[in-house]
């Protein structure tokens, strides 16, 4: 009976707190094989490049994750991103760094829970039957950005999905606002409201309303550990995906 051999995967930023659960979930994989676990300073990436890392999941600081990932891919290592604030013009310029590398993936995930993924999705769905959409989305205290990157992919599903259906612009009579009360106003006039706490883990809210109506789509991750399922699936997918590939979605046939 022949085996196949495990995948060589490293973890930039294991020491941090979505690190340390991903290096023990890879290393508890059969079919995965953890052969560098390092942190954000200096010769960390060198590191991941001296242990035959194949893939590297990267779970830095939006500061450092662009000149991380060119890096890998320049490397010919693939790459699955999971820091936030990996925005429409930061996906083109990892795209352009693949060009003249068919066998590297990058794969960027703004959730990896599954649950997530899905709750995107309906409101997606639900958005063009209603007249008005507002997201709460809620973090740890020490997150560092603001609104989050599953936040702001839900905000542009949901704008696309309305501006396709021809909707009308979302109602709202405020006119004084002087302390951002109303939240940050992001794409097809969405507004999202971003709340960091400590006790909070990832959580987030879709509003949708009408008259006499209110559709409420909620995902709520207690532990870390509920992003881990998306993590290994991004990470066994990205040797059969070159190129660049945006959240699990087509990763999990939807």
């Amino acid at each position: 009976m022949t085996t196949s051999t495990p995948q060589k995967v490293g973890v930039l930023g294991a020491t941090g707190r979505m690190g340390t659960v991903t290096c023990e979930t890879i290393a508890a994989a059969e079919d995965l094989e953890l052969v560098a676990a390092v942190g954000r300073g200096p010769g960390s990436l060198q590191a991941l490049v001296d242990a035959g890392a194949e893939v590297v999941v990267e779970f830095t600081h939006p500061d450092v994750v662009m000149a991380n990932v060119e890096f890998l891919v320049s490397h010919g290592i693939s790459v699955v991103v999971g820091t936030s604030g990996i925005s429409a013009d930061r996906q083109r310029e990892m795209a352009g760094w693949l060009d003249g590398r068919p066998g590297v993936a990058v794969v960027v995930v703004p959730n990896f829970a599954i649950g997530a993924v899905l709750a995107m999705r309906f409101a997606r769905e639900a958005a063009r039957f209603f007249a008005g959409v507002e997201i709460i989305e809620l973090h740890h205290a020490g997150k560092v950005d603001a609104p989050s990157g599953a936040a702001a992919a839900t905000v542009q599903g949901v704008a696309e999905a309305r501006e396709a259906a021809g909707c009308a612009p979302i109602p709202d009579a405020t006119e004084s606002d002087p302390h951002g009360a109303r939240g940050a106003v992001r794409d097809g006039g969405v507004h999202v409201h971003s709340v960091r706490l400590p006790g909070l883990v990832a959580h987030q809210e879709v509003l949708l309303g009408n008259e006499g109506e209110l559709l409420t789509i909620r995902h709520d991750s207690m532990h870390r550990s509920s992003f881990m399922p998306g993590v290994l699936t991004a990470v066994r997918a990205a040797a059969g995906r070159p190129g660049l590939t945006v959240g699990l979605e087509p990763l999990l046939g939807l």
